[in-house]
């Protein structure tokens, strides 16, 4: 553990919670910039973002609040490589470097990472990142491709400004490789003029609190959170705690992710030896992004309270054979990482179950639904849109499982007309869909159904990549499982995992999956079972079987 004596010296307690916080405040305030400024719904309705502070070493110590957890553990590691290009003595003020390389990324090209360095004066004090998803990365991705050049545009590490001066050459590659260049470029721009802002008001920060050594500060936050950590981790017994959770995969072949986690005094480490091979299918997890959910995970389990930075990962090793299903080797495909990703928090949490019950919660219905759009509008313009669903959240220790939260990720979705307007779509039906969440002592969210009709005298493309529809969000302690995701076309079933194109007057459906149960069903209390009866979430005949409370019966008032 490294020491932060030399900063107990010079700052006080108050000092650092003070700087501290008035960090994080910068953050949301440039996320803020970002997103009023930008050009994309996903960015401006999804959230689908996040911006951090570094250290001139390059060390994570603020971020945004509503930054999305795995962009926030790979930015780092992204600047680790972008410095070994432009080493930081090469480095300008007004320089802005780029990449959406997924292996040094966040694990796919759709998310595109920039930093900004801050200088003060001729000093180089820190870094500036963001990070934010563009819909359309050039090329064809699609669920089938075979390895990574398939899936489109991959932006080597370069600068996009050269001392606040676009380079010439970034923006016409991007622009030539775009169906919508103009919404890319604007989200990146956007983020130019939220660097602007941040820098600003980070050099008056270090004015206002006296802080001449920025890392010396810097050390002494990374030092506490790390203090906080180690603390929770030593107050669970030391031991070895596995389990192992199960993908729909592809052509009826399941892959398997297992997990340890072992405790040894104020040192945990989560192990994933014995999880499925990489596969010729992109739904591989490169080790960044591997690396960003585990430690989230941990991070929510034992110690959710103190704000996040790299020093609350000190105490974390992480790791997966090299060629695995979470350790992909160069140039598996990866774009659709998250169908992998996504499944971590709940294998770690599932390990740690019987350990910290009160600290972890069911399966949720994700990874995360989305459903991409491509064509023409009647103007002749195309169009790339894409749709987040979420299943339902996984029950909790003492309460039911919201409907249709996004988790692990934080996406939130783009309101119905908006997307309307955007798109030659209609969206004929949103709803919850009774019994889908998974029974228990506190039950899991209900999953929703949603179903979109094209308007369109031409053919949109949709291409989807859905989990959870052979395994469905498994209950906890004894909770039942979710129902199980489906995907229909004119109401037959279709493939969740595909491409295709719609036609005028089509209308494809989503049932997202439900949320897993917490603590075995007969103890449910007997006000909760008739509340979701009477509410509409839990048919009585479910309520028969499930609660084995036959003579509970629908409340018709009050």
């Amino acid at each position: 553990m490294q020491s932060g004596s030399k900063s107990a010296a010079k700052f006080s307690a108050l000092q650092v919670g003070v700087a501290w916080q008035r960090f994080n405040g910068l953050m949301d305030e440039t996320a803020h910039t970002f997103v009023r400024t930008s050009f994309s719904s996903v960015v401006r309705d999804n959230w689908d973002l996040a911006v951090s502070l570094m250290d001139a070493q390059g060390r994570q110590f603020a971020q945004s609040s509503r930054s999305v957890p795995s962009f926030i553990g790979t930015m780092p590691k992204t600047l680790q490589v972008m410095l070994k290009r432009f080493p930081a003595e090469s480095l300008k003020p007004g320089d802005v470097l780029i990449s959406n390389d997924g292996y040094h990324g966040t694990g796919h090209l759709n998310d595109i990472t920039m930093v900004r360095p801050v200088f003060r004066g001729s000093e180089l004090v820190a870094f500036i990142g963001s990070v934010f998803h563009s819909v359309d990365i050039g090329g064809a991705p699609s669920v089938n491709a075979r390895d990574s050049f398939e899936e489109g545009l991959t932006i080597p590490v370069c600068k996009i400004l050269k001392q606040g001066v676009e380079n010439e050459d970034v923006i016409a590659f991007l622009t030539e490789n775009l169906r919508a260049p103009d919404e890319t470029l604007g989200d990146i721009r956007a983020q130019f003029a939220a660097y602007e802002l941040a820098i600003g008001r980070l050099l008056k920060i270090l004015v206002d609190e006296h802080i001449d050594d920025l890392t010396v500060l810097v050390e002494e936050i990374l030092d506490r959170s790390e203090k906080a950590m180690r603390k929770a981790i030593e107050a669970a017994p030391d031991g070895s705690y596995s389990d192992k959770i199960y993908l729909d995969g592809f052509d009826d072949q399941p892959l398997t992710i297992c997990c340890t986690v072992k405790i040894s005094g104020s040192n945990l480490s989560v192990d994933f030896a014995g999880t499925s091979p990489q596969i010729n299918r992109p739904i591989n997890s490169v080790l960044n992004y591997t690396l960003a959910y585990s430690a989230y995970a941990v991070k929510c389990a034992f110690d959710p309270v103190t704000p996040n930075n790299d020093g609350s990962f000190r105490p974390i090793t992480i790791t997966a054979p090299e060629g695995c299903l979470l350790n992909p080797e160069r140039p598996a495909p990866i774009w659709a990482r998250h169908l992998a990703g996504h499944y971590l928090p709940p294998v770690i949490f599932s390990a740690l179950a019987k350990l910290m019950p009160e600290k972890v919660i069911a399966d949720c219905g994700s990874p995360v639904w989305n459903v991409y759009f491509a064509g023409k509008q009647d103007s002749g313009q195309r169009f790339v849109k894409m749709f987040f669903m979420n299943g339902g959240h996984g029950a909790r220790p003492h309460q039911d499982g919201p409907a249709c939260l996004s988790f692990p990720s934080n996406i939130a979705t783009v309101p119905i007309e908006q997307f309307e307007n955007s798109v030659p779509i209609l969206v004929t039906e949103k709803e919850l869909i009774p019994d889908s969440g998974g029974a228990g002592r506190y039950r899991g969210g209900p999953a929703q159904r949603l179903s979109f009709k094209s308007t369109s005298d031409q053919p949109i493309t949709m291409t989807i990549r859905h989990e959870r529809v052979d395994h469905p969000p498994r209950g906890l302690l004894g909770g039942l499982a979710g129902s199980p995701g489906r995907d229909y076309l004119n109401g037959e079933r279709i493939p969740a995992k595909g491409r295709l194109d719609i036609n005028l007057g089509d209308v494809v459906t989503f049932e997202t999956p439900g949320g897993g149960g917490m603590g075995p069903p007969e103890e449910r209390a007997a006000e909760k079972i008739a509340a979701d009866i009477q509410s509409g979430l839990v048919t009585q005949e479910a309520a028969d079987t499930l609660y084995r409370r036959g003579e509970l019966k629908a409340q018709k008032h009050g």
